[in-house]
């Protein structure tokens, strides 16, 4: 099982990457990068769901989903994936990175 703490070692470490919805909901909010990393940061609680998304053929992957502050006050709203790129190592990747309403 994953913990908030695993997901923000990946991120201290840099090990994370933006879907190009994240990044297209980032820029829309006018947010930066950033400001994501620091509300993943300041998380003190993460839900888990089940993907629902159409377009995968296979196992349903686990979602993790944050809403957080940034050092700022403002509240976040991200749900990201743990993958493994080609040499097996584990990184966070965003898949959504907007305000919270």
């Amino acid at each position: 099982m994953v913990d908030l703490a695993f997901i923000k070692r990946l991120m201290v470490q840099g090990h994370y990457a933006f879907t190009e919805k994240a990044l297209l909901e980032i820029d829309r909010e006018q947010l930066t990068e950033e400001l994501v990393v620091e509300s993943i940061l300041n998380a003190q609680f993460m839900k888990t769901k089940q993907s629902t998304s159409r377009h995968r053929n296979h196992r349903k992957e686990r979602i993790y989903v944050i809403e957080s502050f940034t050092y700022s006050g403002l509240l976040l709203y991200t749900k990201g994936a743990l993958k493994k790129d080609a040499e097996g190592y584990k990184f966070y990747l965003l898949i959504s990175s907007k305000r919270s309403v």
